[in-house]
C-alpha cells in the first residue's frame, strides 16, 4: 500500500543545494570526520574515532559501533541507497540497505528517528499541471513512474518547504 511520507527537508537537492539542510545527506554527499546533521537538539555526528554517533541533548543514543576502528572515516549516502562508513576507502560498517540505483536520502527527523528514504516503487502518474507541487522525474527517465512530488506551499520561504514521497510500506 502506498503511504504518503511528508518530511521536513529541502527540495531534494534538485532545486536546492543540500549544503542548505542542516538535517540532510543526499545521495553522493558525504559526512566527514567532525561534521554531524543537526535537528533541534538531536545530532548524528561522524566522530574523529569514526564511530557514528546520535546525540540528543549531547546523550549518545545510539552508535554504529565502530569505535576505533579505523581513522580518516566518512559517512557517504551512496546512489544505491546503502550508507556506508569508509576508513582508508575500506567499509568498516553499512546501513545494508543497498538495491537500485536511484535517489536517495538520510535525513535526521524532528522525532529524533534517522531514516533513509528513496526511490518510490510505484505511482499512478496522474498529478496534474495545476497542483502547487513540481514533479521531479528520476534522471535519465522521461515519464512519472518514478516521481517525487514536492510540495512548495505559496508564500513559505525555502527553509519552511517540505517534500513528499509516495513510497510503498
Amino acid at each position: 500500500m502506498a503511504g504518503l511520507v511528508i518530511l521536513s527537508a529541502f527540495l531534494l537537492g534538485f532545486l536546492l543545494p543540500s549544503s542548505m539542510a542542516d538535517n540532510v545527506l543526499y545521495s553522493g554527499d558525504t559526512l566527514y570526520s567532525g561534521q554531524s546533521l543537526t535537528q533541534g537538539s538531536y545530532s548524528l555526528t561522524m566522530q574523529s574515532d569514526c564511530n557514528l554517533v546520535l546525540y540528543d541533548y549531547g546523550r549518545a543514543v545510539w552508535s554504529s559501533g565502530t569505535y576505533n576502528r579505523g581513522y580518516n572515516c566518512i559517512l557517504r549516502m551512496q546512489n544505491d541507497g546503502n550508507l556506508v562508513i569508509y576508513s582508508n576507502n575500506n567499509a568498516i560498517w553499512a546501513s545494508n540497505t543497498g538495491g537500485q540505483q536511484g535517489h536517495f536520502v538520510l535525513i535526521l527527523q524532528r522525532d529524533r528517528n534517522v531514516v533513509i528514504y528513496g526511490c518510490p516503487s510505484w505511482a499512478t502518474g496522474t498529478n496534474t499541471a495545476n497542483s502547487k507541487g513540481v514533479v521531479v522525474v528520476e534522471h535519465g527517465r522521461n515519464d512519472t513512474s518514478a516521481a517525487m512530488v514536492v510540495v512548495v506551499p505559496e508564500g513559505d520561504e525555502p527553509q519552511n518547504r517540505k517534500i513528499a514521497m509516495v513510497i510503498n510500506n
